[in-house]
């Protein structure tokens, strides 16, 4: 019964994130969920309380989503100063893989995907979602990047730049896939970034 409740829940998380991509956040209402669920209003209401309910185990997942991710690459985690310690003796093949990971997760991933697209929508219209779309695509990546190349280069003046000059064309390439009709093409662009900062980064 247990398992049966979970994966109701799950099943309505999934598609009202669904909803939120297309029309928004503020533009989807509890009744459009449970007419998209085709159930009652009540019988939706049994599961969550409130659209606000909804949005906060959505955000649960996503963040339960990325702290596997993290395990499983083996990435640092943490306050800036322990990513960048930890950091310090990391190649960069290891950045250059989880990017990949990260990308194809905010792109190819149904639900992590319909998240971002719901962030960018709303960004504009709700301070919540703004916050949110800077903590995970942003402020947040570039930060982070930050504190990884700190601990590569040694050099805190030198990370900030690099970092921008990282993540900035991979923040780019999120639009350019949204629109592509060769989603591989924009991965290979992906990849072609990646391997051409790399060249770089041991030229300098």
């Amino acid at each position: 019964m247990e398992s049966k409740e979970k994966n109701t829940k799950e099943k309505i998380l999934e598609e009202a994130l669904k909803l939120f991509a297309q029309s928004g956040y503020i533009g989807t209402s509890m009744n459009d969920i449970a007419s998209k669920l085709g159930v009652t209003k009540a019988a939706l209401y049994k599961h969550y309380k409130s659209k606000q309910e909804i949005l906060d185990s959505i955000i649960e997942k996503m963040n339960e989503l990325d702290i596997k991710r993290v395990k499983q690459y083996e990435m640092p985690e943490g306050d800036l100063e322990k990513v960048t310690a930890e950091y310090k003796e990391t190649a960069f093949d290891k950045i250059k893989q989880f990017t990949k990971v990260q990308f194809l997760h905010w792109t190819e991933e149904e639900f992590s995907s319909c998240f971002r697209k719901m962030l960018t929508l709303e960004q504009y219209r709700e301070p919540q979602m703004a916050q949110l779309y800077q903590n995970y695509l942003a402020s947040g990546p570039l930060t982070y990047m930050e504190a990884l190349f700190s601990g590569m280069l040694g050099d805190e003046g030198k990370a900030r730049q690099t970092a921008l000059n990282f993540y900035g064309p991979i923040f780019l390439l999120y639009s350019i896939y949204d629109g592509a009709e060769d989603k591989s093409h924009v991965i290979k662009l992906l990849e072609e970034h990646m391997d051409h900062f790399l060249q770089e980064m041991q030229i300098s």
